[in-house]
Formats: C-alpha cells, sequence, structure tokens
C-alpha cells in the first residue's frame, strides 16, 4: 500500500562516502538550534509553575492556586498566562514566511545567525523583566529567532548529511530539542531552591547561552553544497565541499544530481505559488501540512508546555512536579536516541506507526485513569499521580522515536530544491500556529471537559496514524534528488503527479496541431 521503493530505496549508496567528522561537527553546531527550541519550550512551563513568578506577573492565578474551592482543572486557566507562553509561536509563524526568502537567497548559515542574535536579544529581556511588557517582548524576539532557525536547521542537515545516513543526523535536531527540554527542567528544578523567590530570571535568560554558541560557530559554518551551486554554479567548490563532507573523491554522481536539481529549481520563481498550485508538488504540500499538524495534535506540547503544571493540578508538590517533568523528558531523550540508531534501518513509517498506537493508548489511559480516580476540589491519591507520571513518560517515548524526529525530516527530504525552502517555510509555520492553538486553548479545555481532553487528543492522534499508513511512502536510504519517483510508485499520488504530466502532453499537443 504505502509505495514500491525498493528500487529505489539503494540510491544513496550509490554516492558512497561515510560519515566524517567534518559533517558531524558542522551538524553538531547546526543542532544547537535544536537545544534553543528545546529550552524555550521547555522553559515557560515550569516558570509558570512557579509561585515567586505568579506573584508577580500573573497573582490572579497564585491567588486561585490558595483557594481550596477553585476547581483544580481551573487554577491555571488565564488568558494573559497562557499568552505569555504561545506568544512566541506566533512570532515565530510570521518570522518563517520571512525566513524563507532569506534562506533561499543569502544561505542557510546567514538564516541561523540571524536567529542566534535575536535568541541573544530575548534572553535579555526575559531576565531583566519587571512587567508583562517585557516578558512577552522576551517570548517575541524569541519567537522570531525560532522562525529562522527552525526554518532552516533541518534543511542544512539534509542537505549536509550522506543519503545512507540522513535519518539519524536529522534526527539530531529532535535529540538536541529534547536535550533542550530536558536542560530546561532541570533549571527550573535547581532555581526554584534559590531564596528570594528570583530564580526564574536565570531560566529565562539562560538561552543566552546557547544562543551565543550558535552565533559564534556558525559564522565559521561552511554552506551546503546545494546552496553553493544555487548561488552562483560554483561546481568547483561545491566538489571540494562534498569530497570533504563525504571522506572519498568519488563525489561526481552527488554532485550532477545536484546541478540537475539546482537547474530545475532555477525554473521556480515564486516556490510559494508552485508547491500551493502545482500538481506535481500536491504529495509534498499535503506532507508539509500534515506533519506539523499531526505533531501539535498528539498533544506533546501538552507535555513540554505544561508538564509541571499538570502534575500540581493532580496534586504533586511544587518542586515534585518540576521533577515530574525532567522524568518525562529524560523518558523522551533516551527514545530520541534509539530513533537515531533504528530510523535508517526500520525506515519512517515503521516508527510512526508504532508510535501512534504507543501515544493514542496512553492518552486514553491517562483519560481513564483521571476520570475514574480525581475529585475536582482534592489531590489525586499519590499512588495514582504516579501512575499518571509513568503513563506520560510511556506517551513521550512513542513520540520521541515516530513524530518527534521524523517531523522535521521526513518534508525535509522529500521536497525538491526547487521549493525545499517555502517547503520547510509551511512546515514551521503550520507547526508554530498549531503550537500557538494548542498552547492558548488547553488550558480553558482543560477547565471545561476536563479529563475528557485526553479523549480529543487520542482520537486525533488515531487520525494521523491512518494518514501515514495511506499517504506516506517510505523514504529511507532515497536519495533526496530522487524523491520523485516515490510519488510515482505511489498506489494514491501517482494519479495526481501523473494527471499534471497528462495535462502538459495534451498542452503540448493541442499547440503543435495548432
Amino acid at each position: 500500500m504505502a509505495v514500491a521503493a525498493a528500487s529505489a530505496a539503494t540510491g544513496g549508496e550509490e554516492y558512497g562516502g561515510r560519515v566524517t567528522t567534518f559533517v558531524v561537527l558542522s551538524c553538531v553546531v547546526a543542532c544547537s538550534g535544536g537545544f534553543l527550541f528545546g529550552y524555550d519550550l521547555g522553559v515557560s512551563g515550569g516558570v509558570t509553575s512557579m509561585n515567586s513568578f505568579l506573584k508577580r506577573f500573573f497573582p490572579e492565578v497564585y491567588r486561585r492556586k490558595q483557594n481550596s474551592k477553585m476547581s483544580h482543572y481551573c487554577q491555571f486557566n488565564s488568558e494573559l498566562l497562557t499568552l505569555f507562553t504561545s506568544s512566541l509561536y506566533i512570532a515565530g509563524l510570521l518570522a518563517t514566511l520571512v525566513a524563507s526568502s532569506v534562506t533561499r537567497r543569502f544561505g542557510r548559515r546567514t538564516s541561523m545567525l540571524i536567529g542566534g542574535v535575536l535568541f541573544i536579544v530575548g534572553s535579555a529581556f526575559g531576565g531583566a523583566a519587571i512587567n508583562i511588557p517585557m516578558l512577552l517582548l522576551n517570548r517575541i524576539f524569541l519567537g522570531i529567532g525560532l522562525g529562522f532557525s527552525n526554518q532552516t536547521i533541518p534543511l542544512y542537515l539534509a542537505e549536509m548529511a550522506p543519503p545512507q545516513y540522513r535519518g539519524a543526523i536529522n534526527s539530531g535536531f529532535e535529540l538536541s530539542l529534547s536535550l533542550g527540554i530536558l536542560f530546561a527542567n532541570m533549571v527550573n528544578y535547581f532555581v526554584l531552591k534559590i531564596k528570594g523567590g528570583w530564580g526564574w530570571r536565570i531560566s529565562l535568560s539562560m538561552a543566552a547561552v546557547p544562543a551565543a554558541f550558535l552565533t559564534i560557530s556558525a559564522i565559521f559554518l561552511p554552506e551546503t553544497p546545494s546552496f553553493m551551486i544555487q548561488r552562483d554554479g560554483n561546481t568547483n567548490q561545491a566538489r571540494v565541499l562534498l569530497q570533504k563532507l563525504r571522506g572519498t573523491t568519488s563525489v561526481q554522481k552527488e554532485l550532477d544530481d545536484l546541478v540537475c536539481a539546482t537547474n530545475i529549481s532555477r525554473t521556480s520563481r515564486n516556490p510559494f505559488r508552485d508547491i500551493v498550485f502545482k500538481r506535481k508538488y500536491r504529495p509534498q504540500l499535503a506532507i508539509a501540512i500534515m506533519t506539523p499538524f499531526a505533531n501539535q495534535v498528539s498533544g506533546i506540547n501538552v507535555i513540554n508546555f505544561y508538564a509541571p503544571v499538570m502534575f500540581r493540578t493532580i496534586g504533586l508538590k511544587e518542586s515534585a512536579s518540576l521533577l515530574s517533568a525532567m522524568v518525562t523528558r529524560l523518558s523522551a531523550t533516551c527514545a530520541n536516541i534509539l530513533a537515531m540508531v533504528v530510523v535508517d534501518r526500520t525506515g519512517r513509517r515503521k516508527l510512526l506507526l508504532g508510535g501512534g498506537i504507543v501515544m493514542l493508548l496512553s492518552q486514553f489511559t491517562v483519560c481513564a485513569i483521571l476520570a475514574a480516580k480525581f475529585k475536582e476540589h482534592e489531590d489525586l491519591e499519590k499512588g495514582y499521580a504516579y501512575l499518571v507520571l509513568i503513563v506520560m513518560c510511556v506517551f513521550v517515548a512513542g513520540y520521541g522515536w515516530s513524530w518527534g524526529p521524523l517531523t522535521y525530516l521526513i518534508p525535509a527530504e522529500v521536497c525538491p530544491l526547487e521549493i525545499r525552502s517555502a517547503g520547510q517555510s509551511i512546515v514551521i509555520a503550520v507547526n508554530f500556529f498549531m503550537t500557538f492553538v494548542v498552547g492558548q486553548t488547553f488550558l480553558a479545555i482543560l477547565c471545561h471537559i476536563k479529563s475528557a481532553t485526553f479523549v480529543i487528543f487520542g482520537v486525533l492522534i488515531c487520525l494521523v496514524t491512518l494518514f501515514v499508513y495511506l499517504f506516506l511512502p517510505e523514504t529511507k536510504k532515497v536519495p533526496i534528488e530522487q524523491m520523485d519517483h516515490l510519488w510515482r510508485k505511489h498506489w494514491f499520488w501517482k494519479n495526481i503527479v501523473r494527471g499534471e504530466e497528462e495535462e502538459k502532453q495534451s498542452e503540448t499537443i493541442t499547440s503543435l496541431s495548432s
């Protein structure tokens, strides 16, 4: 049903080469942008569960927490509080649309540099915040920085990696993201112990450290061979870089494919219009929209944003809730490492389908526990609270080997060069938009429908897993420049792609006959 990719799947072996130290170092630097993304995802949930932070900026929420008559499900329901968390993603969405043009015209490295500088500025506002506007400026600058870095880093990794190891290397972005969330949870846990209640300033400003690393290191990063050829047609420079990246002089086949892809890309003057309106790019458009959509409706950012808040809601104390968030993220990190090891052997589809089933069962299990044992005005029994923690660990592990690393990998590898930057912008824009929607609405939904919230996520996971089964072909070891073969063999997409080819042939015959 998926696609007969057997013939194409070995295409990556034709290029030869290996994973060199040069590739590893370049990708480690690029992946520091993923660490920043993860830190910004994880830090807000911990900070917003700290009493000292709530007292200073969100006193209404703090008073609700002290009110024993208030439903536990509704204690954190505040539009202003959720705006603090989710404003980052609206800023990121808008920045992504600009970042695509910058990446296409000035290169992948330039976008990384811009993102790094904006991260530093945003961190300064967070550490020095004395009012809500400064907090929002912190999130807005960080969001714009994420718009640039997230748009370009998956492209950079996909274009630098050897085809046979592309899945593992691109999974490094998700691993670094997961490590960033874990680090944020650790920082939140330890700064909570600082007397005087100013530890949240450290949490909000700490992003400046990896941001400085990304900014300084990106200055020394090479551009990708694809961009070198796209920029000025310098095949000699691209050949030298490919030889350095692959550790072999036998790079002519890969270079020829890159030149061919670049020549095609130059015929596309408006990549956004092409990917949206041309039928031959319909599969890429569908995947660019559905993968980030699926990522967000899984409910993972409920864990990333609000894990400490959720654990406090069910009765764990301030310190225990932060520690529990750290434990869940550790399980996700272990799953990310597993994904890096097996993704190029097992393939993308099996990981997504298996992860979908695990996440689906986890969401329904959490719903059942809360519906049966959690009373609105009483803390959940400690045994059941820790059972919820265990199920959440299983959930994030399922995500960590599936939608986590593959949300960014698959769109980056299926889009041809002429629409790659535009396709990645759509991925990040949809991801940021859905992140904003989930972040802005989750606490309100939790307040109104309580444990049934997790049923909604479970049903949505079921639907996106069905999409994977029906419409996503296997892409492991297929060279980026040869991805178009997949669509011509797929049971559904072949009719869409061939339809445009037949229309073009018909138009050509008509013009010749007239």
